[in-house]
Formats: structure tokens, sequence, C-alpha cells
């Protein structure tokens, strides 16, 4: 008995790839781990002529606060994924260690650091959004942020700009 493959369904975008679709991207947490996947997200969507907005919330916006986007950090505290004892995870300069393993491993496989990669999504034309709300609880200003970020806006704001997006929270 022989079986065929199915035929490859394959999406037919009339102007191309990406052209009429929006992706939304909520990111939440400001962890080292934690930045990448929704900006490597962001940089494959711009790369396929998807229109693309990030929304930074919460601990979020240590991702485009200049003082702390080149100084985030990985704690493999209350991460299993790191398959390490717990107990480890707290113990003084693990964080550190850690951290620099990490960094190391993305430069490796040649990503950039997050700075640079805010920098290659907005020439892109990516759009870069701060939450309003929590940029009030942190007591931080427009000065405060990445230059490409377009503006401080409210959740009600950001869904407007977004309508009809495909939604990924990080």
């Amino acid at each position: 008995m022989t079986t065929e493959a199915a035929p490859a369904i394959t999406p037919d975008f009339d102007d191309g790839p990406g052209a009429g679709r929006k992706l939304a991207i909520i990111c939440s947490k400001g962890d080292l781990d934690m930045a990448y996947p929704g900006l490597i997200l962001a940089n494959a969507a711009l790369g396929e002529g998807v229109e693309t907005h990030l929304f930074f919330t919460f601990w979020g916006l240590d991702i485009i606060t200049r003082l702390r986007m080149a100084h985030l950090r990985f704690t493999p505290l209350g991460n299993t994924a790191t398959h390490m004892p717990q107990v480890l995870g707290g113990v003084p300069g693990v964080t550190a260690m850690a951290t620099r393993m990490m960094r190391r491993q993305i430069a490796d496989v040649g990503v950039p650091d997050v700075p640079e990669l805010l920098d290659l999504i907005a020439a892109a034309g990516g759009h870069l959004w701060a939450c309003r709300m929590s940029v009030d609880m942190m007591r931080l200003t427009a000065d405060d942020l990445h230059e490409s970020v377009e503006g401080i806006i409210n959740a009600g704001g950001f869904i407007e700009q977004t309508d009809g997006a495909q939604l990924l929270f990080v």
C-alpha cells in the first residue's frame, strides 16, 4: 500500500507575504530570557512584511528603559527549565553567572543584544509603545525610554492601534 502525501496548504497573500497582516506583541517581563522571544518574533514578522507593534508593560518596560535595557539579567531561581536544583538559584553569584552564560550563548548564535535589536526593529518599521499606567507607576518619562518608542499610550490606545492584529502576550 502506498500513500501519497497530502498537498501542502500554502496561504495565498494577495500582495506578497505579510501584506495586510498585523501583529501585536505585549512584552510584560523584563528578564533577559523573556526579552528575546517578543523581539525575535517582531523582527521575524517585519522581515515577512507584517505590520508589527510591541507594547511594553509592567516589567517589560525594562526592555526599553535606557538605563536597564543593556543590563537585563537571567535568573534560574524559579525557572524549572534550567534543569538545575532550585536551591542553587538562590546562591549569591548564580544569577550573574547564568546571565553571563546566556549573553555568551546569544552572541555565539549571532543574535544582537537588546538595544541593537530594538534599533533593528525600529529601522524595519516596527512600532514600539510604552504602557501609560506602567510608566506612571515606575515614575518614568519619555526621556527614560529608547529613542524609537513612538509614544506612551494606554491599553485602549494600543488596542486601537492594533485593530485586527494577531496578538501575542510574552
